[in-house]
């Protein structure tokens, strides 16, 4: 029997479970080390928790004040759907129709289509410098926990 060490699970319709390592442990927070397996290929919740596409995630979490970590040590670590989707939004969606506005806004107003396209992703620079200049706020807004 082959034991899975890494894996990923939905526990209920509304959280998703990844088993991780610690790798690095301060008073406040807990790097964890997750590697999507073959098994996050087949999961349907891979979509909302973007396992899918790599192969090695760290995430920093909150440490629980009422627990002793080790480095090393195997933990679960859980986060709700609905964030994930909210995350995908922010990283994906909305840069997609952003890059289209501006590109058919432009080619609207009759620019050529290398002008265009080249306008079109010099758009996204903004918005991912606001994303970046947030983040301190996104990461209250999307957190983790540890079972």
């Amino acid at each position: 029997m082959v034991k899975k060490k890494y894996f990923c699970s939905m526990k209920n319709a509304e959280t998703i479970s990844h088993e991780g390592i610690v790798t690095k442990i301060t008073d406040d927070e807990l790097e964890i080390k997750i590697l999507a397996q073959s098994a996050c290929a087949a999961c349907h919740a891979k979509s909302a928790c973007g396992m899918g596409e790599q192969a090695e995630k760290i995430l920093t979490v909150p440490r629980p004040k009422d627990r002793n970590f080790e480095i090393n040590q195997k933990v679960n670590v859980r986060m709700a759907i609905g964030q994930g989707n909210k995350a995908a939004i922010l990283a994906y969606l909305i840069p997609i129709v952003l890059l289209l506005a501006v590109l058919f806004a432009c080619l609207g107003l009759g620019m050529n289509e290398g002008l265009a396209a080249l306008i079109s992703i010099i758009a996204l620079v903004p918005y991912y410098i606001v994303l970046y200049l947030k983040r301190d706020q996104l990461k209250k807004r999307f957190e983790y926990t540890i079972e």
